[in-house]
């Protein structure tokens, strides 16, 4: 088993799992978005931090949704998440690698 962590891709997908798990399950508003609210006729955006569980299901109630059309990521909400769930387990991952290959030497 100890030889198990010590594997790179087992350590990449071991990283986005437990952090995408958090970002998915809980309302952590952080990333950058705009909501669509409907007033009668007329729309407007208004640009907020949204929370990836929003996208799932979780993290709101139905009355938290009166009002919004739509909700949705900007491109840097987009890149920070994509940073957070794959970025980071990749320099993790990367880090394992380049100590293994220092061992090797």
């Amino acid at each position: 088993m100890q030889s198990l962590f010590k594997k790179p891709l087992f350590v990449f997908c071991l990283a986005v799992i437990f952090i995408a798990i958090p970002l998915f399950i809980f309302p952590i508003n952080f990333f950058d978005g705009e909501i669509i609210m409907k007033n009668g006729l007329s729309e407007t955006k208004m640009e907020a931090p949204l929370s990836l569980s929003y996208f799932i299901g979780f993290g709101y109630n139905s009355q938290d949704m009166e009002g919004i059309k739509d909700f949705y990521l900007l491109p840097k909400g987009y890149l920070l998440a994509f940073c957070l769930i794959f970025g980071f387990p990749a320099l993790l991952t990367y880090r394992i690698y380049l100590a293994q290959k220092k061992k090797a030497l």
